[in-house]
């Protein structure tokens, strides 16, 4: 039998549980998805909302867009989870379903002035020996302990990709504390002898042997579900002496204004890796907006 029509929540963020939240005081029939089961605690049970558990793959979603009789597709992933949001772009758009991104809001600097913002090497600025040459010593500026800084106050430095921190000197001889999620912390395992890094990770056994097999020994890991308090965010920093922390472009709920804040604080230098560019077929940050697709798509005017 072929369920009634109904809204796919790609879900597994707090601003999914909102969403999720919204579309149940309207009564609205919600399929949400998300790939692990402790994501599943986001949300109230519901009798008009039903959770999958489970990645889906690209060779699947055709049916599963036909078998659930999907009418319209919200997409609240996580800003950095590009994969599903390019395949649930290709497959609606091939069946002619209503998809919209929510995007969460970026965080607001209130130090703009401290902000230096740097391209890949096929950028514009960083091109060539003098590009690189630049870099280096704007990296080797900002990274700086702070009685040599030729600035007053620590630096944030927005890249537009892990690939660019990796291929330059930022870590050079730092203690780096790492919150980016364990998929990335491979790609760092030839610093292991150059800087003294750190990682934070999800308590799960999967995290914690990827962070393990990248080189990273137990006492230089913490296992922890996010969101962190103010204070304890800033007793991890100082218990392992931090100068330099790494984050994602992930915004307030990512945890992503509070280290900005900590960093000028406490004198700490933060690298903040852009969002992956995702063209969107439409988008918005506005909660109402939402609501708005959800009825109009699930319950066109006649």
């Amino acid at each position: 039998m072929t369920p009634k029509r109904q809204l796919w929540l790609i879900g597994g963020t707090q601003e999914s549980r909102e969403i999720a939240r919204a579309i149940a005081r309207l009564k609205l029939p919600c399929l949400i998805t998300v790939t692990t089961q402790a994501a599943t605690h986001l949300y109230e049970p519901s009798p008009q909302q039903h959770i999958l558990v489970g990645k889906l793959n690209p060779e699947d979603l055709q049916s599963f867009l036909l078998e659930k009789n999907i009418a319209a597709v919200v997409d609240a992933s996580h800003p950095f989870a590009v994969e599903i949001s390019q395949h649930a772009i290709a497959v609606t758009r091939d069946y002619n379903i209503p998809y919209l991104r929510y995007e969460r809001p970026v965080s607001v600097n209130s130090h703009q002035s401290s902000v230096i913002r740097q391209r890949d090497r096929t950028g514009r600025r960083g091109d060539g020996e003098m590009g690189r040459r630049e870099d280096r010593e704007v990296g080797a500026q900002c990274l700086r302990p702070k009685s040599q800084s030729l600035h007053p106050e620590p630096q944030i430095i927005e890249l537009d990709s892990f690939t660019t921190l990796l291929q330059r000197n930022y870590l050079e001889n730092q203690r780096t504390l790492l919150t980016v999620g364990c998929k990335i912390l491979p790609r760092f395992q030839p610093w292991q002898n150059r800087a003294t890094l750190f990682a934070r990770v999800l308590p799960t056994v999967n995290s914690i042997d990827i962070a393990l097999k990248a080189g990273f020994t137990p006492n230089r890991l913490i296992a922890l579900r996010p969101p962190t308090s103010p204070e304890l965010e800033q007793a991890l920093w100082q218990q392992w002496q931090i100068s330099l922390v790494i984050t994602k472009a992930s915004g307030k709920a990512g945890g992503e204004t509070l280290k900005r804040t900590l960093a000028q604080q406490l004198g700490i230098s933060l690298i903040i890796i852009a969002r992956p560019p995702v063209a969107y077929p439409q988008k918005t940050s506005d909660l109402n907006q939402v609501l708005t697709f959800c009825q109009q798509t699930l319950n066109p005017p006649k």
